[in-house]
């Protein structure tokens, strides 16, 4: 490789999807949450954000490509992340420990980015995105230790995607956020029979940001703040404690009731924030039907900022599931794939079921379902050809 060729690491982080929701902040700048929050992280082979970092002392400027179009690099949050990077490297170098081979602290970095779902619709593409980043810096410069502290402060869920399996965002006290960080709960192996469902009401963009939704609801929602003292810190207990014992009953009646409480802030919030719609709501009544039905809890959903539900479920219901999504939200014949991410087994539904649910059908409210399962935190893509970036440190023109 030529001397003057950018040094490069790529990188993929996970989407990660709260069961105990983070809303609402109470240090803008630090992005320090006024409660705790646990989350679930999402496999990487159906969802995953991929992060391109190249230094070299050619480079005129940081510039940074999202998605195949260039974004303004001096985004305070973008910043907050470069500039802790690298004083934490400048720190590393000062107390005498060796940095990376041909990384100079006054280098320019390029970074290209891309999600493979859609982005800002509700499916966590910020906590990815900016996970990935950070821990793609961390590589170039050769930062070592914990991350998630610098991932919050892109963006807060971001520090949950710093790892893999049933993470817990740990409010903190500090004022300077140092105590504000992410802890693995259970690795990805804990739980193997637990299956993720993601229905696509919605791949728009949300019509109220999340960080200017949280801000209205901190100013705004007496709820809000009865939550995050009174009933989250209790919920977290519970919630860590079923995850432990892989009790899916317990697990998803927390998941559910979290979720509800979650846009019952949103509405309490002044003016109101709705981000459920109506197959949102058709979803929600479905769930609870067929539990009902089979007298047992065998299905959650959870809702983020957006109308897209968020299923967990067993592996050994996932089939008939998937098919009663089929009939009550038929896809269109020419729409593309409806189904994708991991295989389900067909199945057939019974009338009484059918019956016993008891909703009316509604065509075009589900685009597609990915299927996907627990999965692993942030890793290295050893690959040279799977770089975003070119040799000269531009993004690659699609092929």
């Amino acid at each position: 490789m030529p001397e003057d060729s950018p040094h490069m690491v790529t990188c993929t982080a996970p989407v990660n999807i709260a069961v105990v929701k983070y809303w609402g902040k109470r240090n803008e700048e630090l992005i320090l949450p006024i409660n705790s929050s646990l989350s679930v992280t999402l496999h990487q082979d159906q969802l995953k954000t991929t992060t391109t970092v190249a230094s070299s002392r050619s480079f005129q400027e940081d510039r940074i490509w999202l998605n195949g179009k260039e974004e303004d690099i001096n985004h305070p949050r973008l910043q907050s992340c470069l500039r802790e990077i690298r004083r934490l490297a400048r720190k590393r170098r000062s107390d005498g420990k060796s940095g990376v081979d041909g990384v100079g602290l006054s280098h320019k970095v390029h970074i290209c980015s891309v999600n493979n779902f859609p982005t800002a619709a509700g499916l966590a593409s910020s906590a990815a995105g900016f996970a990935c980043l950070v821990y793609t810096l961390a590589r170039v410069f050769g930062i070592e230790g914990e991350l998630s502290v610098i991932a919050r402060q892109g963006s807060g869920s971001a520090c949950r995607s710093m790892y893999g399996g049933f993470v817990q965002w740990i409010m903190g006290c500090s004022d300077d956020g140092k105590d504000s960080l992410a802890q693995q709960v259970e690795p990805e192996s804990h739980w193997p029979e637990l299956r993720v469902l993601v229905l696509v009401a919605s791949a728009e963009r949300k019509p109220v940001g999340s960080t200017s939704g949280m801000q209205t609801s901190v100013k705004t929602s007496h709820l809000l703040k009865h939550r995050a003292e009174s009933v989250v810190p209790q919920r977290m207990e519970e919630m860590i404690k079923a995850v432990r014992r892989k009790d899916f009953a317990t697990f998803a009646e927390l998941t559910m009731k979290d979720s509800n409480q979650f846009h019952a802030t949103c509405l309490d919030t002044y003016p109101p924030i709705f981000y459920l719609n109506a197959v949102s709501r058709q979803v929600i009544g479905l769930v609870h039907q067929y539990n009902r039905h089979h007298g047992e809890i065998r299905v959650a959903y959870t809702f983020d900022a957006g109308p897209n539900a968020v299923i967990y479920i067993l592996q050994e219901h996932v089939a008939e599931f998937v098919q009663v999504v089929r009939h009550f939200f038929p896809p269109e014949t020419n729409g593309g794939q409806f189904l994708r991410g991991l295989p389900v087994d067909p199945a057939v539904l019974s009338e009484e079921l059918k019956q016993a649910i008891g909703l009316e059908p509604m065509s075009k409210g589900i685009g597609y379902i990915i299927s996907t399962k627990v999965g692993p935190g942030p890793c290295v893509l050893e690959d040279r050809s799977q770089h975003l970036l070119g040799p000269e440190g531009l993004p690659k023109k699609n092929e």
